[in-house]
């Protein structure tokens, strides 16, 4: 279960189980941008799990992928028009060969989280609690 509340103004806490992560939104918008607004949260969930299912999967299939580090950039132009992009780009590091390193951009796309956003109906039903 997630729990989010309000820390002050529009700064949230969000606990993960015994994880403490936080959220606010820019200046412009009346935050203080002491933290990843949502946007920056759900294109990092994409990114880490892209992340974890190349070295799972590398550890599963023996190759030697050392470490890695992800990059992504959004492009929420047409967010409005029902268009939001992020490019993501890897750097692999390890003893690979350009065979291996295609293979693992092939499964990058993978990613569980991403399969999620793209092939599935998300249904999200709210109701209000006791206060």
């Amino acid at each position: 279960m997630i729990r989010i509340s309000t820390e002050n103004g529009l700064r949230h806490s969000i606990e993960i189980g015994e994880h403490l992560l936080h959220s606010d939104v820019p200046v412009e918008f009346g935050g203080e941008a002491s933290a990843p607004e949502p946007h920056d949260l759900f294109d990092a969930a994409i990114g880490a799990c892209k992340a974890l299912t190349l070295m799972l999967y590398a550890r599963q299939k023996g190759l030697p992928l050392e470490s890695l580090d992800l990059r992504i950039s959004r492009d929420d132009s047409a967010e409005r028009q029902g268009l939001y992009r992020l490019a993501v780009q890897l750097e692999l590091h390890g003893a690979l060969d350009d065979a291996q390193r295609q293979q693992l951009l092939r499964i990058a796309d993978k990613c569980p989280v991403q399969k999620l956003v793209t092939s599935s109906e998300v249904q999200i039903t709210t109701q209000l609690g006791e206060a």
